[in-house]
């Protein structure tokens, strides 16, 4: 999935280790699905997001019942599970048989032979319907031909706010903001109520995390990391404009605990009112527009802001990948392909309703007229949002490599992590985001050499 002028590398699982897996974590237990299972089994890794959440709920009562297979998860946060997803498949541990990756990792994985391809047993099998995968989304999860991983869900980004404080406080959303707007907003309604920030933006260093956003943020400022040279780009003004204008955003009208806040304690923070917007993925409208959900139906949802670009939203997926090393192989492709399936958002429709549905990855999804009407608020900003993410062009000039909130390289994870620890602590009032570029400056303009 790389450009023509992209270097292909292949890195050894010592090296690996090194740049994918990003920071030490501690174990977790894992938790069985439950059910009758008469002695088949997969142990699943996985992310700690609330559709994650749904799905062990109901595998117990419906994959397990209906298979056999007893599935044991483990279930950490983002940053976390990273860092033992890389060290496990590099390793080729077995411990492990399926592991939520997104289309950052797959296609390094794949490349070094850590991933099962499939084929055999998810492609190739007419009730899960591969043609029914979005495009952008099967296209980033295939590697020289093959299917190495399938969406559990996709996203876009865009702008959340609330419609009912912003209209107390007599204030328009532009349906397509800049972020100087955005930031003139936040302004206006930070403290509006008691306990309310302005805006939540990510501040939790990880290069999942933090740069997720911010690497949008710089897109649309005119900033890269590399141009098509793979000469480094991290100091350059646009940049440090970009990266300044958000940790002040951030700290001047922005959540507590700021740079300790990942997604997840966002979606928290949004849902809960202690903040009027927030900017961030798509998938979050499953929480926020479920039937238990505080701010059911005063959320308003719009485009990513820009600033020199005309869209900055990005284009992830959670997906599964399965281990080539794992003991489990049949048993893991079940899995998948159930976890994946129309057959699974139909289940969580049934129980959770239409709008928490993992979707962002099948178009049967949104032509389903029972999604559309549950997913109103935000069913056509979502599509706009995934049809608009440019993984080859995401900002001002050309890149060297594909991806939008990333840069698809291995060594990508390691120096965005690195670069975010830095700009957490000019978030909380330590250092200087100068410092922190300059430093990654120096780092990136050395893994551009060796792409040269």
């Amino acid at each position: 999935m790389e450009r023509s002028r992209t270097k292909r590398i292949t890195i050894g699982s010592t090296a690996a280790v090194g740049v994918l897996a990003l920071s030490a974590c501690g174990g977790a237990g894992g938790a069985a699905s439950g059910g009758d299972g008469d002695g088949r089994e997969v142990d699943v890794i996985m992310v700690n997001n609330p559709q994650m959440a749904d799905l062990q709920k109901l595998t117990a009562d419906h994959f397990t019942a209906e298979t056999g297979i007893t599935v044991n998860y483990t279930v950490l946060p983002e940053n976390e599970v990273r860092a033992k997803i890389g060290q496990e498949f590099a390793a080729q541990a077995g411990q492990y048989d399926v592991a939520s990756l997104s289309n950052y990792e797959i296609p390094t994985f794949a490349r070094n032979g850590w991933l099962s391809p499939m084929t055999e047993g998810v492609v190739d099998d007419p009730d899960f319907d591969q043609s029914d995968i979005l495009a952008p989304m099967a296209e980033s999860l295939t590697v020289d031909g093959e299917v190495y991983g399938q969406p559990f869900y996709g996203e876009g980004s865009f702008l959340m706010y609330r419609t009912d404080v912003f209209e107390a406080a007599g204030l328009t959303m532009p349906e397509n903001p800049t972020w100087d707007e955005v930031a003139e907003l936040a302004a206006e309604v930070d403290g509006v109520e008691p306990g309310m920030a302005g805006i939540c933006l990510r501040g939790l260093p990880g290069w999942g995390q933090m740069f997720a956003p911010l690497t949008t943020v710089v897109n649309t400022f005119g900033g890269t990391w590399w141009d098509e040279n793979w000469d480094a780009h991290v100091d350059d003004p646009e940049f440090t404009e970009a990266v300044d204008f958000y940790v002040d955003l951030v700290r001047e009208h922005g959540e507590t605990g700021a740079a300790q806040s990942g997604y997840t304690e966002c979606l928290t923070n949004l849902q809960q009112g202690n903040v009027a917007m927030w900017y961030d993925s798509t998938a979050a409208t499953g929480t926020l527009e479920a039937e238990d959900s505080p701010v059911k139906g005063d959320i308003g949802y719009v485009a990513a802001p820009v600033k020199e670009t005309e869209s900055s939203s990005w284009l992830y997926t959670w997906a599964w990948g399965i281990q080539a090393a794992g003991a489990n192989q049949e048993e893991a492709k079940e899995f998948v392909a159930w976890a994946s399936s129309t057959e699974y958002e139909e289940l969580v429709a049934e129980e959770f309703g239409w709008a928490r549905v993992p979707a962002g990855k099948r178009a049967s999804t949104y032509d389903n007229p029972e999604y559309q009407e549950a997913a109103a608020p935000f069913y056509q900003q979502t599509v706009d949002a995934i049809e608009s993410a440019d993984p080859v062009s995401p900002g001002v000039q050309p890149r060297p490599a594909l991806g939008v909130q990333f840069v698809a390289i291995p060594e990508f994870a390691d120096l965005a992590t690195g670069v975010s620890e830095d700009i957490s602590s000019a978030i909380a009032g330590r250092g200087s985001v100068e410092d922190a570029l300059s430093k990654g400056q120096a780092e990136a303009q050395d893994i551009g050499e060796s792409y040269k």
